[in-house]
């Protein structure tokens, strides 16, 4: 019987939202897409429209609705994940003051500042308040000024007139909840990079006195917490009609898209791991307790599933890497360009890559092209293409870019093993690089690890959060995920391939010792790279091509 009953489950990544329903058991129906574009400022603004997301949330389910596949009356409930780390401040009405701030946006750097002053010092923070934000949250906050509490006193200092009128602060998952349900709250999982939050017991996380007053935030800016697996409320009448859902669907607290990626990969028992690639990417497992890497800026944290800790940590270049290389070295829209449109580059990078030996024919790619931040944070480091020759093609870069994606995920693996106190057994492949064959079989061999090809991998996030929805009516338990995750195909190292990049990689380790303090002088005087210049972008000035891509 509960085949037959639907998640409406609403993914609200960067590049804009894709609306799916899908059985409680994980099946995907159907899906939408609709792009929406990032307004890129000076100093390192990164916005977006809330508006623009909830219009193209309801054409999207509405389209969705449209098909007919699936009856209002099996639509058991409503599932969101969003991108996360942004800012909505919103009135008492639930109307947003101003565009939201997203994950991108690091214009809050110096307003950071203001609340890291002290001594003695210890990597950038002042002792006293790193400990007890390492003792109470299991982090602290980054000092590139990402983070929504970064946001609110940048908004706090340079917009004091939206400070003052503002009810809540709202990550952007919390938005879309007040949206659909009139109600103001947060995720135990939502708020943590505000950094004021008690998480040492991820049952009962709580808004911290101490906390709050370091970060100079009050409580009542701030909204209550639930948790992932909770009913927030009912779809407000005027919603329901608007999207075509019965009344009274209830909404689900939901997660981020982080989050909602390590439920719905599959790889939910304790030491499982999943990858994740898409414009960034990370690699992630559920641990059975709280414990922070200071020297590689990850630690584990709050996990959805109630009463659990998952690893976060995050690469800031991976499928983007591709995308620069088909818009800015293979298809550059420049007079040279004469192709009016551009075709699928993805398929054929992957038929090019796959004619070329491992190693790239001695070329390596370091993909740090805005920076990185785990296993190193690192604003100033910039990217390479190091050791070409008369003799290399670009078939050659190709692989090179693919490999060099791979090596930096190496590099992680081995500090979250090491975190882990014990080695992967497999990884779970998910997100828009998961399509590519030729990855899935070159992270095999980098990483000496089997990579198992998750079905359908680009509505991971989307499957998380109805997983999540799934699990808080009672139709599965956590427990059950597993079973209900198709692979594709699980790809096993090559013992040839596998010795040429362990070579290639300790050269990989080599060129970032050499290049941090060169990119460290050239880059200083230049602010940090802190976003990512989407296709979906626009500016002040003019607005670019939309498009969606297999990565994004």
């Amino acid at each position: 019987m509960n085949k037959d009953k639907y998640i409406l489950a609403i993914d609200l990544g960067t590049s804009g939202p894709k609306t799916g329903l899908i059985s409680v058991y994980g099946e995907v129906a159907c899906s939408e897409f609709q792009t929406i574009p990032v307004i890129l400022l000076p100093g390192g603004g990164a916005e977006q429209d809330p508006g623009l997301w909830w219009q193209a949330i309801v054409s999207t389910a509405g389209r969705v609705l449209a098909r007919g596949l699936v009856s209002p009356d099996d639509i058991v409930a409503v599932s969101v994940t969003t991108q996360w780390s942004g800012t909505v401040p919103v009135d008492k009405d639930g109307k947003n003051l101003m565009n939201a701030v997203t994950w991108m946006d690091c214009r809050g750097c110096d307003a950071l500042q203001d609340i890291l002053k002290g001594f003695p010092r210890f990597e950038g923070y002042p002792l006293w308040k790193a400990l007890t934000w390492l003792r109470l949250t299991g982090g602290a906050p980054a000092l590139s000024g990402k983070d929504p509490l970064a946001h609110i006193l940048w908004i706090k200092k340079e917009r004091p007139d939206i400070f003052d009128r503002t009810y809540k602060f709202l990550e952007p998952k919390d938005y879309i909840n007040l949206c659909l349900t009139g109600r103001f709250a947060a995720t135990y999982d939502s708020i943590l990079l505000h950094w004021v939050t008690d998480n040492r017991d991820p049952s009962r996380v709580v808004y911290h006195e101490k906390l709050l007053k370091m970060a100079g935030l009050g409580r009542d800016k701030l909204p209550d917490l639930i948790r992932a697996v909770d009913v927030l409320g009912p779809v407000k009448d005027e919603v329901a009609a608007e999207l075509g859902l019965r009344s009274g669907t209830p909404v689900i607290g939901g997660t981020p898209d982080v989050h909602s990626a390590c439920v719905g990969s599959g790889a939910v028992r304790d030491y499982e791991g999943h990858l994740y690639i898409g414009t960034s990417s990370w690699i992630s497992a559920h641990v059975p307790f709280k414990k922070t890497d200071l020297f590689h800026s990850f630690g584990s944290f709050p996990s959805p599933l109630p009463g659990r800790y998952m690893i976060l940590d995050e690469q800031e270049c991976a499928g983007k890497c591709l995308t620069w290389l088909r818009d800015n070295v293979l298809y550059h829209k420049d007079e040279l360009m004469q192709e009016e449109n551009t075709p699928d580059i993805f398929k054929l990078l992957d038929r090019i890559v796959s004619r070329v030996p491992a190693g790239a024919n001695g070329v390596i790619f370091t993909p740090w092209l805005y920076g990185e931040r785990t296993p190193v944070e690192n604003c100033h480091i910039r990217s390479s293409l190091f050791n070409l020759s008369l003799q290399n093609t670009r078939e050659d870069i190709a692989r090179a870019v693919f490999e060099g994606v791979g090596f930096n995920q190496k590099w992680l693996l081995q500090s979250v093993e090491k975190f882990m106190g014990r080695r992967f057994q497999y990884l779970n492949f998910i997100g828009g690089g998961a399509n590519s064959d030729v990855w899935s079989q070159i992270l095999a061999d980098i990483l000496d690890r089997p990579i198992r090809q998750v079905a359908d991998p680009i509505h991971a996030n989307a499957r998380g959060a109805a997983f999540l929805a799934s699990i808080a009516l009672g139709h599965i338990t956590a427990e059950d995920i597993p079973r209900h995750i198709r692979t594709k195909r699980e790809y096993l190292p090559d013992p040839v391939n596998r010795r040429i990049y362990d070579e290639i990689f300790a050269e990989f380790l080599q060129l970032y010792q050499a290049h941090k303090k060169i990119c460290a002088r050239m880059n200083k005087k230049t602010p940090p790279v802190c976003s990512v210049p989407d296709p979906t972008t626009t500016t002040k000035q003019e607005g670019s091509d939309q498009w969606n891509t297999r990565i994004s």
